[in-house]
């Protein structure tokens, strides 16, 4: 590459730790100077996000020079001062010797070391080696960029034409860790190569250190810092990454975090254009539409992000680290590797059918899902296109098909469980925390669909609501629930049953009355049933959910605010509402033994029912530690897997008669 062809100017050794230099007006000499001594630099002109860059860097040296920039200079040592402290780095600061009087504030500031100016070259260098000694002494030292895992760089010897990249640089860009120079002056966008030119003629008019900013497929918007080493002539690059956000956008897929179609389709490409042998699998899933319209985009999304996990961990298994795994599009996936064997090919596709024959679990569903699976090997003269095409039409006639389920099919199948009750219930116990006293149980919905398998409560009312079903749904369950529960034995007798009404169910007119039809129909007593109601389903109206809430009350029903914390969550929202119970969501509960700040904001829920004279339900306990900590903030009841999971009629009946 003519572009790389430099003089052997000024040799830098390979020196830890690399330093990082920010200089207002004079960064690129100061880096040179830095470099010609023999250490790595990462350079900036700005303090926008320096602490950042600092620790991005792995530098143990950080250089203000504050030279004819007092103030910035100072801001920019307040600003860096915490994270070198943090790494036990050294913070040289750089000042004129008119502002030599004001080294008490840099001192305050977190600087650990001064030189003002005029000063020699080597009194800078002696300076840095001050500084290197602190950081040795105090943090250890740095292993430096190119020794982090995830760090990007590359090395270039004029005398061998040859290129070494890091590990990490090497797979972003689907290159060999020994790539051609020409590979790699295709990693930097056309637009951004005459930057990539004009910091090289730097180089080669005796600059020892210079850098370049440039789009980078993989990493978004980059710096690369240049350097020469003055003994062997080789260049040196470390890349800092500008926009960590957008990291990866241009060859990743957001949703399941693996290579998108066109970063697949290039790392294919590089390898077949370097004469390597390609090996791809494509991996279809199978019934991904009826998860999506059984159970919405959600499920949907979290089924992708599960498989894309689920085929790196075979890729890695069977082809190795340098093999690749894409979402094509849809729920298409590609594994790709070069020099690959048919057997090492084989045990890929058996491990993908054996991973992909595992349920997919979403909330508290159970998702059977299975896939279709075609491979090829590239040939001499293929190309990207050439190659999906084979393993493409492999796929095709490979057969396992499958018949979509759209929203019409699903409700059909919703429509005819209703009417040949299949619909089934489960009960959830609810417990007093203090004594672990079974009281009360809530009702929930399953339903064992024929090709997706059992669907929980939530699933399933999203469904129905997608079907046009939502009112016939609820009203089946809460009928069901009532029915069942006055026929319950007499060792039941004594807990509460709580019901779910949805906001379709408010919406009816005269609902208070047909549902007390129900439950005075059931033989189920008033006063042993909760009628549970999310916020979402009351906040349209307020006036009217308390005039409705009022008439259950008085009717001698109690009510629950269902799923507290996930909508409006306002004190003065409850306390316009005729309550007996506030139901606390399940993540609220999980997140109490997370940190303190959770701890304080259920606190703070409980707080305000107690208040308001509202007894607390906790739902979704799972563990001994929640329990403890909410019993300690004052609630009163909770529901979860820590106690049961949700129970047939018989099963509660054998639980309550047992213990």
């Amino acid at each position: 590459m003519t572009e790389l062809a430099l003089t052997a100017a000024a040799p830098t050794t390979e020196r830890d730790p690399p330093v990082f230099l920010l200089s207002f007006r004079q960064r690129d000499e100061l880096a040179a100077l830095a470099a010609q001594a023999g250490w790595r630099v990462v350079a900036a002109r700005r303090t926008d996000g320096a602490e950042r860059r600092l620790l991005a860097s792995g530098a143990a040296i950080a250089v203000v020079d504050a030279r004819g920039a007092i103030e910035d200079g100072l801001a920019a040592v307040r600003a860096l001062a915490g994270v070198a402290g943090a790494i036990g780095g050294a913070l040289l600061v750089l000042v004129s010797r008119g502002h030599a009087a004001r080294l008490g504030e840099f001192y305050d500031a977190g600087a650990t070391h001064f030189l003002a100016s005029p000063m020699k070259e080597a009194e800078f260098v002696q300076a840095l080696r001050f500084a290197a000694r602190h950081a040795e002494r105090v943090g250890g030292g740095s292993t430096g960029v190119e020794g982090a895992a995830d760090a990007l760089g590359w090395r270039y010897d004029p005398a061998l034409q040859s290129m070494q990249v890091t590990p990490a640089l090497a797979a972003m860009l689907g290159l060999s860790e020994t790539p051609s120079v020409r590979a790699m002056l295709r990693s930097v966008e056309r637009h951004d190569r005459g930057a990539l030119k004009a910091a090289l003629a730097r180089l080669r008019g005796g600059l020892q250190a210079t850098a370049f900013a440039h789009e980078l497929a993989g990493a978004g918007r980059v710096v690369e810092h240049l350097q020469v080493d003055v003994r062997t002539g080789r260049v040196h690059a470390l890349i800092e990454r500008l926009s960590r956000v957008d990291a990866g956008a241009a060859v990743r897929e957001a949703l399941a975090g693996v290579r998108n179609a066109v970063g697949a389709r290039r790392w294919v490409q590089r390898r077949l254009g370097e004469r390597h042998e390609v090996g791809i699998v494509l991996v279809t899933l199978s019934r991904f539409d009826v998860v999506n319209t059984a159970y919405g985009r959600p499920a949907g999304d979290a089924v992708l992000r599960t498989a894309a996990a689920r085929l790196a961990q075979v890729a890695r298994e069977t082809l190795g680290k340098r093999a690749i795994v894409a979402r094509m599009g849809g729920a298409e996936f590609l594994i790709a590797a070069e020099s690959v064997s048919d057997a090492a090919l084989a045990a890929t596709l058996a491990q993908i059918e054996d991973v992909m024959a595992r349920p997919f679990v979403v909330e508290d569903a159970i998702l059977p899902m299975g896939a279709r699976l075609a491979s090829a090997l590239s040939q001499p003269d293929d190309d990207v296109a050439a190659l999906l095409k084979r393993a493409s039409e492999a796929l095709a006639g490979e057969g396992g098909s499958h018949t979509a389920l759209s929203v019409d099919a699903l409700a059909v199948d919703l429509r005819r469980a209703l009417d040949q009750g299949e619909i089934e219930l489960r009960f959830q116990p609810q417990v007093v925390v203090a004594t672990g006293a079974l009281v009360g149980v809530e009702a929930l919905a399953r339903w064992e669909h024929p090709a997706l398998g059992q669907i929980g409560a939530e699933a399933l009312f999203a469904a129905a609501d997608r079907a046009g079903l939502a009112l016939a749904l609820s009203e089946h369950v809460q009928r069901k629930a009532l029915s069942e529960a006055a026929h319950w034995p007499a060792e039941l007798a004594d807990l509460r049953l709580a019901v779910n009404v949805t906001s379709v169910d408010v919406a009816r007119s005269n609902f208070v009355d047909l549902f007390l039809d129900w439950v005075d129909g059931s033989g189920f007593p008033r006063s042993r049933l909760t009628v549970e109601i999310t916020e979402g389903g009351l906040i349209a109206d307020i006036a009217e959910a308390s005039r409705l809430l009022g008439e259950l009350r008085a009717a001698g029903c109690r009510v629950a605010i269902d799923d507290f914390g996930t909508g409006y969550s306002s004190l003065a929202y409850l306390k316009s509402l005729p309550l007996d119970y506030l139901k606390i969501d399940r993540k609220l509960t999980q997140d109490i033994a997370g940190s303190v700040r959770d701890r304080v904001v259920v606190r703070g829920v409980i707080d305000m029912a107690r208040s308001l004279g509202l007894a607390v339900v906790a739902e979704g306990v799972e563990t001994d530690e929640q329990l403890e900590l909410l019993a300690k903030e004052g609630c009163q009841f909770y529901q979860g897997f820590l106690f049961a999971q949700p129970l047939t009629g018989a099963e509660l009946a054998a639980r309550v008669g047992g213990g």
